[in-house]
Parts: structure tokens; sequence; C-alpha cells
């Protein structure tokens, strides 16, 4: 497999793991003590950094550190959202459009050198 379809892969399920670390523990943990959503949020967050790490390595050997960062926070908005309407059952806002626009033009001034050839 590419590595950039690797990084992508192991970083979108590092992102799963990492929207649950976050936020799970906000609906499922809320009349708990907040050390213990804290040491729950870590034991996930082992699986988000045994997927990162692999993928930022991976992703590193063909992409600037600014490119995979880019991609990194795409893949977060792109993971978070459906986590928060679905699981979370937040409101759809107009936002996320906004949101997702300015990143779709970060992502462009970050890799238009890669598309362009430069």
């Amino acid at each position: 497999m590419p590595p950039v379809i690797t990084t992508v892969c192991l970083l979108v399920l590092s992102n799963l793991f990492m929207t649950i670390a976050w936020y799970a523990h906000l609906k499922e943990m809320a009349h708990r003590p907040w050390v213990v959503a804290a040491l729950a949020s870590w034991g996930v967050a082992l699986f988000e950094y045994l997927l990162q790490v692999p993928a930022n390595r991976i992703g590193y050997s063909v992409l600037s550190i600014g490119q995979l960062k880019m991609l990194q926070e795409v893949i977060t908005l792109t993971v978070f959202v459906p986590f928060a309407l679905i699981y979370l059952k937040e409101p759809l806002k107009l936002d996320y459009l906004w949101a997702a626009l300015c990143l779709l033009g970060a992502v462009f001034f970050t890799f238009r050198d890669r598309w362009s050839g430069v």
C-alpha cells in the first residue's frame, strides 16, 4: 500500500481513538470524578498513540511536516463532526461547513507545490 494511503488509514483510526478519549467521557462518565474519566481517557489514548506514531513516521517519509500536520487536521475534523452529530447528539451547525472550507484552503496552500510538480 502506498505510504500516503497507509498514513491516512492509520490517522483515521488514531483520530477515532483520540476523539473517543477526549470526548466520550462527557457522555459516559459525567457522573464520575474527573480523575476516573482522565484515567479511562489515558487508556484509550494509548491506542491512539500506537497508531499515530507509526502513521506520522510513515507519512514523514513522503510528506513534509506541514503537509502531514494539515492532513492530520483535516482527518480530525472529518472524524470529529460525525462523532459529535451521531454519538454526542450535537446539532449540525453551519460553522462546521465554514471550518471545513477554511481547512480546504489550508490544504490547498500546504499541498500546492506537490500538486504543481514544483
